[in-house]
Formats: structure tokens, C-alpha cells, sequence
């Protein structure tokens, strides 16, 4: 007999899967642009730097949140999907959470003007970015955004692959603070320089309860 919905997803969340696991549990219908995204996404030479960096680990993040509570989470459901984030970000971070990155496909369906992606859905994607990279060097791994201070570059086009870098700048206690950017997809190991479409400044705190709190995944390697 299945188990009731509800002991099911305090299963997966007591047992999620392993930051290893999560980059083989997308799997995109052939020949869909899900598919294309994919495979350009693992063909990319930055992410194939990124790959062989002991520096990182690699994982897709939005996987540990258990499927039945994915439509409820704004960045790991109502965002993903055709014309949206075509596929799970791709994240690599490090142990001590000094640096991150991520890469995204961003589709038409997040445009705030035609063809240019809204700037809240980056200020999204910065607040969430940022906090990832600094939660590994919390006490407890996991914190709430303070402030979040965004600077607009340039407009971002819609239908692009973008990456997200960050680095954690100081850490105090309880408190982390960030600073990170999102810029163009480029080869850089052909010369290609990344246009800056957005940076930030973010202050974290862990709330004092961090430990009893209720996590829908882990933050640990």
C-alpha cells in the first residue's frame, strides 16, 4: 500500500536526494527545447570549467524539494517549465560557502516589457542566488534576506542563457553578506567577454530558531 500523501513527503523530505543525484533526475521529452536547453546548458565550456573545479559541487538545488511541495515553491515550481526557466538551474557551491554560480535559460513568459525580462524575476533570482552561496558558512546553514540592495546594468533579453555568480564577503556570527552579479552566457575560453546585466548586495541573517527550523531540503553536501 502507498503511503498517504503527507508521510510521503515527510519521507522525501527527511531523505532527499544527494546533490550527485539531483543532475540526473531532470529528464527533458525528446527533441523539446527543454531537451536543447539542457544539453547546451552541459556542452557549455564556462559549465564544463565549472564541472572539473574541486572547488564546487554541482547540483540542481530545486530537486531536493520534494515534487508534491515543487508547485508551491515559487522558484522550484511556478517559475520552471516551458517558456518560463526552461529547465532546473544548473548551481555549483562551494563547502565553505565563499562562491556560487548558477546558469538558467530565460524564456519569453518572464518579460516585463516584450522581449526584456522583468527585473523582479532577477531581483528573484539574486536574492535566492546570493543567499545559496553564503547558507554553507551559517551555523545552522540557512538564513533570511536583511536587505538586498540591485543595481540594473543593462536590460536582460528574454530567450538567453544567463549565469549567476557570488561571493560571500563577510561573515559575522549570524550575519553573511554577499555581493554577486548576473551577466551573459559568453566562451570565455575564447575571449568573449560577459555583459553585466545586474549586480547586487545582499545582507543575511539566521533567524535565532534556525535550528528547529522546518527545511523543506538540505543545505549540506
Amino acid at each position: 500500500m502507498a503511503a498517504a500523501p503527507a508521510l510521503q513527503t515527510a519521507i522525501e523530505i527527511a531523505s532527499p536526494p544527494s546533490d550527485e543525484e539531483t543532475l540526473t533526475l531532470f529528464a527533458p521529452e525528446p527533441s523539446s527545447k527543454a531537451e536543447e536547453v539542457n544539453n547546451y546548458i552541459f556542452a557549455h565550456p564556462v559549465v564544463g570549467l565549472l564541472l572539473a573545479d574541486s572547488a564546487y559541487c554541482a547540483s540542481r538545488p530545486h530537486l531536493k524539494i520534494p515534487p508534491s511541495l515543487r508547485p508551491h515553491n515559487l522558484t522550484g515550481g511556478t517559475l520552471l517549465g516551458q517558456d518560463r526557466i526552461a529547465v532546473p538551474p544548473l548551481a555549483f557551491t562551494t563547502s565553505d560557502g565563499s562562491r556560487f554560480a548558477s546558469v538558467q535559460y530565460l524564456g519569453p513568459a518572464l518579460c516585463g516589457h516584450p522581449g526584456l525580462i522583468h527585473g523582479g524575476l532577477l531581483a528573484t533570482l539574486l536574492d535566492e542566488g546570493l543567499a545559496r552561496c553564503c547558507f554553507p558558512a551559517l551555523p545552522n546553514k540557512v538564513g533570511v534576506t536583511a536587505s538586498l540592495k540591485i543595481d540594473y546594468r543593462k536590460p536582460c533579453k528574454a530567450e538567453q542563457y544567463v549565469i549567476l555568480r557570488a561571493e560571500t564577503t563577510k561573515v559575522e556570527g549570524r550575519k553573511a553578506w554577499v555581493k554577486g552579479r548576473i551577466e551573459t552566457l559568453v566562451d570565455e575560453t575564447k575571449g568573449e567577454v560577459p555583459e553585466v546585466l545586474v549586480e547586487a548586495e545582499a545582507l543575511f541573517v539566521e533567524p535565532r530558531q534556525a535550528a528547529a527550523m522546518q527545511r523543506i531540503y538540505s543545505t549540506a553536501q
